[in-house]
């Protein structure tokens, strides 16, 4: 760009075009596909035909496409977005570049975003908040497994309109066959979507062809250029015309004569004297105020940030949603969900994770993968996990009931993500389809004879001693050694063993790390329910993960749950070998065997730590007793002695 227009630009600049741009509707829009298809080079393109670019930006550019440019001796336009410095060295993009331009009809929001598959969950960040889709193609390849995906999870966050942009059409001679035949081929993968509007448009982002004018080198095509196409897309923001929806954010108390609601407004409009609920609770209140920093209004809709007050003093905390009592959202506390993995570590059912949905953070347990969705056939295959980028469809259950709309009526409230509870690393996100009603019909029974009334039956309090460690550790002796001895002592005791319940209860399941998670997750609830009959229970299970033992322990009252870690050396284990299970793991017989080709992972602070002392079973048997009692567990028994835990 030269002086001339730079200053031309500043200098109808004020007030005559930045009045003309706040009156046009911003698109945002977001450029996916495949690694390498042009993406980056497209953004770049755009902002240089549209004069954004000034002359020491290109002359930077120029400068830094000797050096990292992918273009030859032209300009790699790329390079404009690609700003980390292993994207230039790689040629890829890895994060998401937000880039705003406009021309004078619009303007525009851009996010380039990855192609490479091991970064697609930005992908995926980057379409969250778009209006429209522009899936690049390399003319020259055609439609890939990840330009499936990348169209599979537009259509999941619920984008519309998509442009479908056959890139590099000069390098296939600007063949109207090639392009009709990708074209063809997106046209029956993508039937199935129900986009509102897919503009099929031959590109060369590279020089420009089609871009900003029609270009002459494809005579064939009689569609508009790329930006005279964005320029005129409508994409309604239906947002104002959905049922009120406000997620509290902050409780506002500045002082004791105030008490505000804060929060954006998701959907809908709002009043002073209008009726709102609280979803979870069912309370209503009427609205007082709609607060602001720049003074009350008179009315509020969606995207403003507001502070509610309500004519009622009702119970409101961080993570409610306020909505229109007329059109309430579903309160549930199990609910299926599109699941878009994005961990490092395979999705387990059976496995508790962190919900975080608007301000809402919550334990939930995904219960069953009903499906994993094939993203080049779009078949619902049968799974047992989700790996790294994998698209499917779960169920869900929440130890409290949520308030959520679908994602497909409501983005804002019909959105969560899950949080790996062991590292606190965002593994998933996840779009609400609906709630499970199937238990609707199914009520807790008062009992008579409560839990409580059991344990004053019994010398002792219920709790569940859970041995684990390696195998050949030595946690079955040991436990059956300390279950001898409650025993001998009048204690109501029963020891769940590994492999005594895969003879009945687990007898379907198998080695696999989802299997063995969902082996402990039925335990943990057999094990919960003996303890409502005040019996002392042993477990003795490897339980390899620690995120199955927490999730144990979590289902129990405080200090009902004792975890035992039997630290034997490996070698010792492997030395000693009682079954000979490790032999055949060894030579590859056995697969997923923990300890040889699958991790365990060491509790990190288990109540009691046996087997590195190297102390017999009956002596570390008394360690054990010496704990309950201390805790008054069980009563303490002369015959033990002087004991030290």
């Amino acid at each position: 760009m030269d002086q001339k227009v730079a200053t031309d630009i500043l200098a109808k600049g004020s007030p005559a075009i930045l009045s003309e741009t706040a009156a046009r509707p911003t698109l945002r829009f977001l450029t996916c596909g495949s690694v390498d298809d042009g993406k980056s080079t497209l953004i770049g393109r755009l902002l240089y035909e549209q004069q954004l670019i000034f002359d020491d930006q290109l002359a930077a550019l120029e400068r830094d496409s000797k050096k990292h440019g992918t273009a030859g001796p032209e300009i790699d336009f790329a390079l404009l977005v690609d700003g980390l410095e292993a994207e230039r060295e790689q040629g890829i993009t890895i994060d998401v570049a937000y880039r705003y331009f406009s021309t004078r009809k619009r303007s525009f929001i851009v996010a380039d975003t990855p192609g490479h598959e091991q970064y697609t969950r930005n992908m995926a960040t980057g379409a969250s908040n778009a209006d429209l889709a522009i899936l690049l193609v390399d003319a020259r390849k055609g439609l890939l497994t990840q330009t499936h995906r990348h169209a599979a999870i537009v259509w999941l966050l619920g984008i519309k309109h998509v442009v479908l942009a056959v890139n590099k059409i000069d390098l296939v001679d600007y063949d109207q066959s090639v392009f009709e035949n990708i074209v063809e081929s997106f046209t029956a993968f993508a039937a199935s979507f129900g986009f509102a509007s897919v503009a099929a448009i031959p590109l060369s982002a590279r020089y420009g062809e089609n871009i900003s004018e029609r270009s002459d080198r494809t005579p064939w095509y009689k569609g508009a250029p790329l930006i005279s196409y964005l320029e005129g897309v409508d994409v309604e923001d239906r947002r104002a015309a959905l049922p009120f929806r406000m997620p509290v954010q902050w409780v506002n108390r500045p002082h004791l004569d105030f008490r505000g609601f804060s929060g954006t407004i998701a959907s809908g409009t709002v009043r002073p004297g209008e009726k709102v609920i609280v979803s979870a609770s069912g309370k209503i209140s009427e609205i007082a105020r709609i607060v602001t920093a720049d003074g009350d209004l008179d009315s509020a809709s969606a995207g403003d940030a507001v502070t509610l007050t309500l004519t009622d003093e009702i119970d409101i905390s961080r993570g409610d949603l306020l909505a229109a009592p007329q059109a309430r959202p579903a309160v549930a506390d199990q609910f299926g969900a599109h699941i878009i993995w994005m961990g490092e570590q395979e999705m387990l059912p059976g496995r508790s994770y962190l919900m975080k949905a608007g301000a809402r953070t919550l334990p939930v347990t995904i219960t069953e993968l009903k499906h994993r969705l094939d993203v080049d056939s779009l078949a619902q295959n049968a799974a047992k996990t989700l790996a790294l980028n994998e698209v499917g469809f779960c169920n869900l259950a929440t130890h409290v009931p949520v308030a959520f709309d679908p994602y497909s009526e409501n983005p804002v409230t019909g959105s969560f993500i899950l949080i790996d509870r062991y590292t606190n690393a965002t593994v998933a996100a996840g779009l609400v389809a609906f709630a499970l009603r199937r238990a609707s019909n199914v009520h807790l029974q008062n009992l008579t004879v409560s839990k409580e009334a059991r344990v004053q039956l019994k010398q002792h309090h219920p709790c569940v001693l859970w041995f684990t460690g390696l195998s050949g550790a030595g946690k079955s002796t040991i436990a059956n050694v300390v279950e001898a001895r409650l025993n001998s002592f009048g204690m109501h005791t029963i020891l769940l063993d590994g492999d005594n319940v895969r003879h009945g209860l687990n007898k379907d399941l198998g080695f696999a790390t989802a299997d063995r998670v969902e082996n402990i997750r039925r335990i943990g609830e057999v094990a919960k329910l003996m303890t409502d009959a005040g019996l002392i229970v042993l477990c003795s299970f490897i339980s390899p993960f620690r995120a199955e033992r927490r999730l144990v322990r979590e289902t129990l009252p405080d200090g009902e749950f004792v975890e035992v870690f039997v630290d034997t050396p490996r070698e010792t284990c492997i030395a000693r070998d009682p079954k000979g299970l490790y032999k055949k793991a060894l030579a590859g017989e056995i697969k997923n065997f923990t300890g040889v080709d699958q991790p365990y992972e060491t509790p990190e602070a288990a109540e009691l730590i046996l087997g590195r002392d190297a102390e017999t079973p009956e002596q570390a048997s008394t360690k054990v007793l010496a704990y309950l009692a201390v805790r008054n567990l069980i009563p303490h028994f002369d015959e033990l002695g002087d004991w030290a835990i």
